[in-house]
């Protein structure tokens, strides 16, 4: 059976790392960071927690889908008059990183291994944060493959998708499969903290969390494609990814910060541990 056609992206990749033994790919919201950012701006200064709710019932219930409801979310704040440039502000004052992703970073920088985060975020407002967090320099480097934003001559703005013909708005496979088809391909470290690209089988009954809605477009996607999974560990134990991965049968390996995964990585980069020592 062929392949099925990538949808078709409306901005550019950034150029694949051949050539590289190990290459790491990160989920942004919830994995890099310790709170959602979109989140966070539709809750304060969008429409609400309610609404926001409301919507990812819908996806779930299969009435919506994650590009719409995603869209939805951003537009609210927009309409309420906060311009692009307020909510890089916003993000930078009030968005933070895992503690330990600063040194996971300049580790993996030092061995010569690329750092990319695939979110389903804006670019501008990632680099903005990361800018505050890591440095200007770093902020520029790290390859990063998202949505990007437009705005309008009279200063309102909306989400621009990188797949807008898919439901999810950003397939974060296409970031992936690249490197599968290298002749040579490195090995891959996926970290990610949610769950995407099918829908989660669950009766309406079941009592869901905002973790599970945020992360209906994260991570699977991509996952699944890895070498290494790495699956963030909720303190409120709301993850939705690790239990995916129990039932699909997918091997992964449980972290709840980069302080303590950075261990795992360098003792499979030195060749003291195999994938199979590390994940089941």
């Amino acid at each position: 059976m062929s392949e099925a056609a990538p949808p078709p992206s409306t901005l550019p990749y950034p150029p694949i790392h051949e050539g590289k033994k190990f290459v790491v790919l990160s989920d942004w919201d919830g994995t890099i960071t310790t709170h959602d950012s979109n989140d966070y701006m539709t809750d304060n200064y969008g429409f609400g927690k309610e609404k926001r709710r409301q919507l990812n019932i819908e996806v779930l219930e299969g009435k919506s889908t994650f590009r719409d409801t995603f869209h939805d979310d951003l537009a609210s704040v927009a309409a309420n008059g906060h311009t692009f440039e307020d909510c890089k502000e916003i993000l930078r004052n009030n968005i933070h990183l895992d503690p330990g992703f600063k040194d996971f970073y300049s580790w993996c920088k030092a061995h010569d291994i690329p750092v990319i985060i695939v979110s389903s975020g804006m670019e501008p407002l990632i680099r903005a944060v990361l800018s505050k967090h890591v440095g200007e320099e770093a902020a520029k480097e790290i390859d990063i493959i998202a949505n990007d934003v437009q705005i309008f001559p009279d200063g309102k703005w909306e989400i621009k998708f990188r797949h807008p013909s898919s439901g999810f708005g950003h397939d974060k496979s296409q970031a992936i499969l690249p490197y599968r088809r290298l002749p040579q391909p490195p090995t891959l470290f996926f970290f990610g903290d949610g769950v995407s690209g099918e829908p989660i089988s669950l009766p309406l009954s079941t009592p869901y969390s905002d973790s599970c809605f945020v992360s209906w477009n994260k991570d699977i996607s991509a996952a699944k494609h890895a070498d290494v999974l790495f699956v963030k560990t909720k303190d409120n134990g709301e993850n939705d990814l690790a239990t995916y991965c129990r039932r699909e049968g997918i091997k992964h390996a449980l972290f709840s910060n980069f302080f303590k995964v950075l261990p795992i990585v360098e003792s499979i980069v030195d060749g003291r541990k195999t994938i199979d020592e590390v994940v089941e």
